[in-house]
Parts: C-alpha cells; sequence; structure tokens
C-alpha cells in the first residue's frame, strides 16, 4: 500500500512540473528522475517511466520521446553512485542533466534535423545551449529543494525513542 500511496505522490509531483505553465526545459524532470530511485530506491523507476508515458498522452507523444525516456532510465540507473554527500547528490543530478542535454540532442541531430555531418552535429548542440541553460539551473534549484526537504525530514520528523 506504501509503494502505491508513494507512486501516486512521484506522479503528482512529476505531472505538476510538467503541467504548470514553465519556460522551456526548466523542470523538476531531471532532479526526480534523480532522486527517486536514489532515495526510494530502483523499485521506482516503473513509476517514473509511467508517469512519462501518461503525461504524454496529455502532451503528446514526439520523435524524441524514446530519447527522452532513454535518457531518464539512464539518470535513474546511475543515481546510486552518488549516494555518500549532498556534494555528489547534487553533482550527480546535474551529471544527469549534462546526459539528458546528450542524449536527446543526439536525438534531435540523428533524426535529420541538421543534416548528418559533423558540422550538423555540432549546430544541434550549440543551438541547444539556452535550453541546456533552463535544464542546468532548474535540476540545480530543484536539486537543493529536494536536499531541503530531506534534511527538514530528517531533522523534524525522527521516530520517537520511547
Amino acid at each position: 500500500m506504501n509503494y502505491l500511496k508513494i507512486s501516486i505522490g512521484v506522479f503528482l509531483v512529476l505531472a505538476a512540473s510538467r503541467f504548470i505553465p514553465h519556460p522551456p526545459n526548466f523542470t523538476s524532470l531531471i532532479a526526480l528522475s534523480f532522486y527517486v530511485p536514489l532515495i526510494l530506491g530502483i523499485k521506482f523507476l516503473p513509476v517514473l517511466i509511467l508517469s512519462f508515458i501518461v503525461t504524454d498522452l496529455f502532451i503528446g507523444f514526439h520523435s524524441l520521446t524514446l530519447f527522452t525516456w532513454g535518457s531518464v532510465i539512464l539518470i535513474a540507473l546511475i543515481s546510486n553512485y552518488f549516494k555518500s554527500k549532498i556534494f555528489f547528490r547534487v553533482s550527480g543530478a546535474l551529471i544527469g542533466a549534462c546526459l539528458f542535454y546528450i542524449i536527446t540532442n543526439f536525438g534531435v541531430w540523428s533524426l535529420g534535423s541538421y543534416g548528418y555531418t559533423f558540422e550538423g552535429l555540432a549546430s544541434c548542440y550549440i543551438l541547444a545551449i539556452p535550453f541546456f541553460g533552463n535544464t542546468l539551473v532548474s535540476t540545480f534549484l530543484y536539486s537543493l529543494i529536494i536536499e531541503l526537504l530531506l534534511r527538514v525530514k530528517e531533522n523534524y520528523f525522527k521516530p520517537s525513542k520511547v
């Protein structure tokens, strides 16, 4: 039953992040993809993917959907390697943002939007830098919010020792 409640909570947070108006690529997507498996366990990876599938039903599927979902899976799988300290966790989330940028923009290029040349590949990555900036800033801010919530939980919601 806890798995179901937590899954619904994860879905609601992710859905809200995608549906509430925001600047391009300024969402909690990367931070949640990193922190949900890190905090709750890899067993919540299907919940993340299902959340993307359901929200994409409303937002609309696009040619990069598999690249987006693939990057989310990769970010979730690497998250456990950054568990030890806050610096490593936030750094890991930012590495996740870099992976998202690399994978999804490779997807854009591979679908032929910029031509199959090195110049086309370079143009694809260069023109995506403003979106990448939003991804980095939002991932950093959402990571700090999640870390703050973890500290609050740790310091104020300790089980009582009776």
